[in-house]
C-alpha cells in the first residue's frame, strides 16, 4: 500500500469516528409515556401491568424502547394539575389519565401533548372531546358505563337480600363523576320504590365509622362507586363488610376476589390494556383527534358464595346462571 492509500485510509477512519458521536446523538430519544392517576400505587399495580401489556402489542417495552413516568395523586385530588404540569415540563410523548378528573387537569396543562383517559363520566358533558367518534383534539380514551349500570346492581342486591328496606350507597364526592352517580343511584332508587341512603366518603379513616353508622341506622346492604378511595383500601372495605355483616355490591371483580360479596361492572383491567394499545398506537403516530373514544359495552357480574354463605344469604340460582364468575 502507498503512502497515498494509507493517509486516506486513515481520513476516512477518522472521519467515520468523528462522525459517530454526531449519529449517536442524532437518534431518537426513548419516548416517555407519563402515567397521571389520583391514587396510591399500592391499589393499582394490576392496572399499571395491564397498561404495559396494552404498550407491548403495539411493539413498546419499558426499559427497552419506551420509559414511563408515574405521578400518582395519593389520593388529593388537588395534586393533579401540578402533576399534569410536571409531566408536560417532563416533555413525555403521552399522557395516560386515570380519570377523568386527571384529563380534565392534564388538558389544561397541555393542548399538543396527546392524552389518553379511562373514566366513568361522559367527557362530551366535561369537555374533553367534541364527539366519541372524532374527538378532535388532542384527547382521546375510554369511557365506563358504571353509571348506567347502577339500577342492575341495586336490583342485584334487592334480589340478594329482599329483607333490605334500606340500601346505602357510598360515593366519593370529589370525583368528576360524583353528581352523575348520584343522580343515578337516586334515579333507580325512585324508580323501584327503594328507600336509599347515601354516605359519603373522602378517605379511608371514614370507612370504620361508614360502616358503624350503616349497622346502627339498619341498612341492609351497601352499594360501593367506583373511587380511588375505595379502591386504594379494597381489602381493608371488605374486612369491614364481613365484620359489620352488611352485604356489600362493588363495580369491579377484584373486590369479590378479594372477599367481597358481589361485583358488576366493566373489566378494570382490560380497560387499561386497551388504553395501554390507545398511547402505543398514537406514539407509531396516530392522532388522538382521529380516535373514537372507546366505549365499554361488556361487564362482568362476579359472586363470592363463601362470602354470601357467611353473611347467611342464599344466591338465587337467576343471579348464578348469569355470573361471570363464581368464586366458592
Amino acid at each position: 500500500m502507498n503512502r497515498r492509500a494509507v493517509i486516506s485510509l486513515l481520513g476516512g477512519a477518522a472521519a467515520t469516528s468523528a462522525a459517530w458521536p454526531r449519529a449517536r446523538a442524532q437518534q431518537p430519544a426513548m419516548p416517555v409515556v407519563g402515567l397521571l392517576h389520583p391514587a396510591t400505587p399500592e391499589g393499582y399495580a394490576h392496572i399499571v401491568a395491564a397498561l404495559r401489556q396494552g404498550l407491548s402489542e403495539t411493539g413498546y417495552v419499558e426499559g427497552r424502547n419506551l420509559a414511563i413516568e408515574f405521578r400518582w395523586g395519593e389520593d388529593h385530588f388537588d395534586r393533579l394539575p401540578a402533576l399534569a404540569a410536571d409531566l408536560v415540563r417532563r416533555r413525555v410523548a403521552v399522557i395516560v389519565a386515570g380519570s377523568i378528573s386527571g384529563a380534565t387537569a392534564a388538558q389544561a396543562a397541555t393542548t399538543t401533548i396527546p392524552i389518553v383517559f379511562s373514566g366513568g363520566t361522559d367527557p362530551i358533558k366535561a369537555g374533553l372531546v367534541a364527539s366519541f367518534n372524532r374527538p378532535g383534539g388532542n384527547v382521546t380514551g375510554l369511557l365506563q358505563f358504571n353509571d348506567s349500570l347502577l339500577t342492575k346492581r341495586l336490583e342485584m342486591m334487592r334480589e340478594l337480600v329482599p329483607k333490605a328496606s334500606v340500601i346505602g350507597s357510598l360515593i366519593d364526592p370529589r370525583t368528576a363523576s360524583a353528581a352523575t352517580r348520584l343522580a343515578a343511584v337516586q334515579g333507580a332508587a325512585g324508580a323501584v320504590g327503594q328507600q336509599l341512603r347515601v354516605l359519603n366518603v373522602t378517605s379511608q379513616e371514614q370507612f370504620e365509622e361508614i360502616f358503624a353508622t350503616a349497622k346502627r341506622e339498619q341498612i341492609g346492604a351497601l352499594l360501593v362507586s367506583n373511587g380511588t378511595v375505595f379502591t386504594n383500601a379494597r381489602e381493608r372495605l371488605v374486612a369491614l363488610a364481613a365484620r359489620y355483616a352488611i352485604p356489600t355490591s362493588y363495580e369491579y371483580r377484584e373486590f369479590v376476589t378479594a372477599g367481597g360479596l358481589l361485583s358488576y361492572g366493566a373489566n378494570h383491567t382490560d380497560e387499561y390494556r386497551q388504553v395501554g394499545v390507545y398511547a402505543g398506537r398514537i406514539l407509531k403516530g396516530e392522532k388522538p383527534a382521529d380516535m373514537p373514544v372507546i366505549q365499554t359495552t361488556k361487564f362482568e357480574l362476579a359472586i363470592n358464595l363463601k362470602t354470601a354463605k357467611a353473611l347467611g344469604l342464599s344466591v338465587p340460582p337467576t343471579l348464578l346462571a348469569t355470573a361471570d364468575e363464581v368464586i366458592e
